[in-house]
């Protein structure tokens, strides 16, 4: 299993979404040390949960099973980049319960690790 996780949660009519996706995939491209996963939460609502996600695109970050950062993030790929930069040099905080669930259910319903070729869907 990958060590990181970057899943972006998103609506296919959103259109900020669907601008964004193509910047999303280039990154997930040139960074293959992670699983990169667009999850839809309509389509899947059972991975989702209860989560309302009210801003696109929503964000998760783990690494292993730990949730490094769950929300809202401007549709700027050098913003991700960023994040994910600090995110490696930062210690691991203590997540909240829920989150990790959530992450837990996506790395269940996707287990393939992506090191080699991130899969855009």
């Amino acid at each position: 299993m990958a060590r990181w996780w970057v899943v972006c949660l998103c609506a296919e009519w959103c259109g900020v979404c669907r601008e964004y996706r193509t910047a999303w995939q280039a990154l997930a491209a040139r960074r293959p040390d992670a699983a990169w996963r667009w999850i839809d939460v309509e389509d899947d609502a059972d991975l989702v949960g209860d989560l309302e996600v009210e801003t696109f695109p929503t964000l998760l970050i783990g690494e292993g099973a730990t949730v490094r950062f769950l929300g809202p993030l401007a549709p700027h790929i050098g913003v991700l980049e960023r994040l994910l930069d600090s995110l490696a040099d930062a210690a691991t905080p203590a997540g909240v319960a829920e989150h990790a669930a959530l992450l837990a259910r996506i790395q269940s319903a996707h287990p393939r690790d992506l090191a080699k070729a991130p899969d855009p869907g």
